[in-house]
């Protein structure tokens, strides 16, 4: 590892600390009123939104983290539930935006019942009954922030649906993420690819953003032996699709 990102890596490690502080101050505030006095409607509003944010930053901290162990080839492969890593994305995801739409996935007891609350959101999930119940062994760190990139940036621009499909070709695990936005020219499909790369700001179907969602998700999914593929043009909607080997 080189002394650059050597010192990266510590000081996003480093935040993890004050990050923690700040959790637990807002928890205790919540969770003990008796203790610390109470709270009005708006302040547990104010309250719920710092943690929810808080955590949200713990999240990109450990992600930062994945990244630079993905680029030194550590992974680690465990067993889990197709369904949880699906679930536990989206309710990340809707966390911070939604937290009606987040407690509503939680509460899904199973296939049938997540895919009528992602639909009353625009997403429309298709997997197969076996593929939603079946145990896989991947990098569920790494799959998991493939999966919140993509459906976070779907989700930035689309219009009014998204299409996640998941199954499995080739003893690989397949992602795909659609949506009916406007789509991004084939001039571009490789550049979006590239760190803080964005396009022109007087495009009207430009991408905006620091630029790091994409190119973090290339880097996980090479790095897993995968492959990442973008289907797209310029009013046609975007599809992005993920091929992981098991």
């Amino acid at each position: 590892m080189s002394k650059q990102r050597l010192k990266f890596d510590l000081l996003v490690h480093d935040l993890k600390v004050p990050l923690a502080v700040i959790e637990a101050g807002a928890t205790s505030l919540l969770q003990r009123m008796e203790k610390y006095g109470p709270l009005t409607d708006k302040q547990i509003k104010v309250m719920n939104r710092i943690l929810r944010n808080t955590i949200n930053t713990k999240r990109l901290v450990n992600d930062a983290l994945e990244l630079g162990r993905s680029s030194e080839g550590i992974i680690h492969k465990t067993q889990f539930l197709v369904s949880d890593f699906i679930e536990e994305s989206l309710v990340e995801i809707f966390d911070l935006t939604d937290s009606e739409a987040a407690e509503s996935i939680k509460d899904c007891a199973n296939l049938t019942a997540s895919k009528q609350a992602l639909e009353s959101r625009g997403i429309f999930l298709e997997i197969d009954e076996g593929l939603w119940c079946r145990k896989i062994s991947l990098d569920e760190s790494k799959i998991k922030q493939v999966l919140r990139n993509l459906l976070n940036n779907a989700l930035k621009y689309r219009k009014n649906r998204i299409e996640l499909t998941l199954q499995e070709n080739d003893n690989a695990l397949q992602i795909s993420v659609a949506d009916d936005g406007d789509g991004i020219p084939a001039d571009y499909h490789e550049r979006i690819f590239e760190c803080y790369f964005q396009m022109d700001m007087e495009e009207q179907h430009c991408v905006r953003g620091h630029g790091l969602g994409l190119a973090g998700v290339m880097i996980l999914v090479e790095d897993m032996g995968g492959t990442l593929n973008l289907e797209s043009d310029l009013g046609q909607g975007t599809l992005f699709s993920v091929k992981i080997p098991y």
